[in-house]
């Protein structure tokens, strides 16, 4: 077998190390973007600093010394962030009550397996031994899901801080030039990123060595335990995702149709009465629910990977440094997407408009390029030569190399995805282009473009991930699903300062349409937004990808835990889960999207109310009710995210305790498949009509004039079209990806009870 290279003292030094870097260095970047003042005093002199925080371009005529323009800006930033911290605070308190009810359930339901027992019991996997009690095991697993539940949280609630103290700064910078602009909201897409990937790693690594002072030798029972880890953070962001989704698009639906194609005036102008709530949304969706999302899948897929290897030579031999590669693949990450962050703020300097899309890809492909040289040196140094893997009760002899293609040909799969997701939906291609043309012949046929569009795009994302599934698997079994699930999130830090970047340059347009600065700023704006508009759809398509490792890595873990030897679709047991598992999806679609276009119903008839009651509101010399509008998102996605939230989590207590575990995988295997392609064509139709109708905006190409200007037929159709999208694309989509691996997760987490006393209803008859 031989042992690793690293040392296990070295090991439990570099890990912690890693994320405390990640944690500086987005302090270092939050330093850098507070250097932008919101108040109209601060003028330094000039300098030649080339990322331009003291250079002030007096000279500009965009009036930079305009005292009215930046207490402006202040004040919208301030209603913007009070909006997002209330609703986040609300939307917490509903939350936390569910999340000590459910630490509660896991408590019942996991010490239970024994008759809570105090007593020593044989391991699960090695009969000869002996593993802590049930009780121990039940214990542990609640305390983990609340460390997860809270961490997920906090990662949210810092990802809505961070975007709301930059979205004026953006503004304010983009008076200096589209670089400028670029860098803050980079800059401040990266603290949220950087921030993310520490605190996930570091808080695990914490968990994992308190808890081996009361597990000592029983790894088997200590990583079981951890898994409640993945379930505290995936069930946290499934409300985030849900409840920031249908506030966001609540807002934006409401704002487009009566603003945009009733009253004919521009998007974010602040005569309309939801233009607050609807960039209280882009924080609270866009921002929050993707940082609980992402940070969901990275805990999930790290505590599959643990699971099965505890089980294998690692686990069995006590390998620390091996057993913990999963961790070191994410340290090694987060030192990665710091030198790849250097080349977009410090390295290259962003010039003109045309320069800013590349610069977000080339962030893409530079960090995978690192990223896999760095999966070769953890490899070698972290793993022995050979080793076994646990493989469905047998255990299959694995190499280091072929356990270092795993990872890497999960990471590839993601960048695949990334640029395949990104050709259906940025309008520099034919795809939303033939979208935009079908305009002409009004909304129908545009919607009939986009819907196929959507369904065409799933084709290659779906071959990327069955290539690495069986490549993977081929390999190491299900830990070479795990791991390769854990590539594609490697670079997570990255990935997420991207992210962040989109609804970040979307505020900044709105606050200086707001503001009333000049049509320069807000081209700029707009060019940052629509190069972050596709920026976002490639994310969506990492997250969805690698929800489709991680929930097959937890599912071959839960068939390993609740020992089902296989899963035989042609017994009446599964399949029947299966059928039931397949329509899940379209039944929380259908709750998701329903609750979109009821709130937005509300939010229609008040923006109407507004402008037919409120005299002067449309010449501009009265104030809307703003607040009224912020209640209604606020109230609806509150009332609405419970339900689906529900279904997600309920399904797999219900079926489990009742059907047993056969009838369970049935279910977990139906909505994987069944999910993932419904995730992937709502993103991307939903995408591929929002850039269709920028595209018409813009008017950069001959085609695109002869489509426009805006208020032309061909404009409100693609407006019509985007409205449909916008719940597709931001709430039923991005949530899809978090009900497969949550169902999954939980399956793992109740596994030992299922095993013992499910299948009541079986049992009976």
């Amino acid at each position: 077998m031989g042992a690793a290279i690293l040392s296990d003292l070295l090991t439990v030094i570099l890990i912690p190390v890693a994320a405390v870097v990640g944690i500086v260095f987005a302090l270092v970047q939050w330093t850098f973007v507070s250097k932008v003042k919101l108040s109209p005093e601060q003028q330094p002199p000039a300098s030649g600093n080339k990322n331009g925080y003291s250079d002030y371009l007096i000279e500009e005529e965009e009036g930079l010394n305009d005292h009215n323009v930046v207490v402006k800006c202040a004040d919208i930033q301030t209603a913007i962030s009070e909006g997002a911290t209330s609703f986040l605070f609300t939307e917490y308190q509903y939350v936390g009550v569910f999340m000590v009810a459910f630490a509660i359930l896991i408590f019942l339901f996991l010490g239970s397996v024994e008759g809570f027992s105090t007593k020593s019991q044989p391991c699960t996997y090695s009969k000869d031994k002996t593993c802590k009690p049930a009780l121990a095991n039940a214990i542990f697993s609640t305390v983990s899901f609340l460390l997860g539940a809270i961490t997920s949280l906090v990662s949210g609630f810092l990802g809505m801080k961070i975007a709301t103290y930059a979205n004026a700064r953006t503004t304010l910078e983009a008076r200096k030039g589209v670089g400028k602009a670029f860098i803050t909201a980079f800059r401040s897409g990266a603290v949220m990123g950087f921030l993310l990937a520490a605190n996930g790693l570091l808080v695990l690594f914490i968990a994992i060595n308190l808890f081996k002072l009361y597990y000592g030798e029983d790894w088997e029972g200590l990583f079981e335990a951890i898994t409640g880890y993945g379930l505290g953070g995936s069930s946290m962001a499934l409300f985030g995702r849900v409840g920031g989704g249908i506030y966001t698009k609540a807002a934006d639906v409401g704002a487009d149709l009566v603003g945009k194609v009733e009253r004919n005036i521009p998007e974010d102008d602040p005569r309309n009465p939801a233009v607050i709530a609807d960039n209280v949304g882009d924080n609270v969706g866009d921002i929050a629910g993707m940082g609980s999302d992402l940070f969901g899948s990275y805990a999930e897929s790290s505590c599959a990977a643990l699971v099965v290897a505890s089980i294998s030579s690692f686990g069995i031999n006590h390998e620390l440094t091996a057993i913990l590669f999963p961790l070191l693949i994410s340290a090694m990450g987060i030192i990665v997407c710091l030198v790849t962050t250097l080349f977009a703020t410090d390295f290259f300097e962003i010039k003109a408009v045309k320069e800013i899309e590349p610069a977000l890809k080339g962030q893409l492909i530079i960090s995978t390029a690192l990223m896999t040289l760095g999966i070769g040196i953890v490899s070698w140094i972290a793993l022995p030569s050979t080793f076994t893997i646990f493989n469905f009760g047998a255990q299959k002899t694995v190499k280091n190399w072929e356990l270092f293609f795993c990872v890497a040909i999960g990471l590839w799969a993601g960048l695949v995805i990334g640029f395949v997701t990104e050709y259906y939906t940025s309008n520099a291609y034919s795809p939303v282009q033939d979208v935009a043309d079908s305009c002409r012949t009004g909304a129908a046929t545009n919607v009939i473009f986009g819907l196929a569009l959507g369904y065409k795009s799933v084709i290659i994302p779906i071959f990327a991930i069955a290539v690495s599934i069986f490549v993977s698997f081929s390999f190491a079994s299900m830990y070479g699903i795990a791991v390769a699930a854990l590539g594609m999130l490697s670079t997570i830090a990255t990935g997420l300062a991207i992210d962040a970047y989109g609804p970040i340059s979307d505020n900044a347009g709105g606050i200086a349409e707001m503001a009333g600065m000049s049509h320069r700023i807000r081209e700029r704006t707009d060019a940052l937004d629509a190069a972050g508009n596709t920026t976002a759809a490639i994310g969506k398509g990492f997250a969805i990808g690698s929800a489709a490792l991680v929930s097959l890595a937890l599912f071959g873990a839960f068939v390993s835990r609740a020992e089902i030897s296989t899963v035989d679709v042609l017994t009446p047991k599964v399949f029947i889960g299966l059928l039931v598992g397949a329509m899940l999806p379209y039944w929380f679609s259908a709750m998701t999207m329903k609750s979109v276009g009821s709130a937005a119903l509300k939010m229609v008839e008040e923006v109407r109310r507004q402008f037919n009651t409120i005299p002067g509101l449309m010449e501009g010399s009265a104030k809307p009710d703003y607040a009224t509008c912020v209640k209604i998102s606020t109230d609806a996605s509150i009332k609405e995210m419970i339900p689906p939230g529900a279904l997600v989590m309920l399904t797999p207590l219900i079926v489990g305790t009742f059907f047993g575990v056969e009838t369970l995988s049935g279910v977990l295997a139906g909505s994987l498949v069944s999910g993932v392609q419904i995730a992937i064509s709502a993103s991307n139709t939903g995408g591929a009509w929002d850039n269709a109708k920028k595209y018409i905006e813009a008017g950069a190409s001959e085609h695109a004039r002869t489509l426009g200007p805006k208020g032309s037929d061909a404009h409100k159709a693609a407006v019509i079209g985007d409205t449909i999208g916008d719940p597709l694309k931001d709430t039923s989509g991005p949530s899809l990806n978090i009900l497969i691996k949550l169902m999954a997760v939980e399956s793992l987490v109740f596994a030992p009870f299922f095993a013992a006393h499910g299948g009541l209803l079986f049992k009976i008859f």
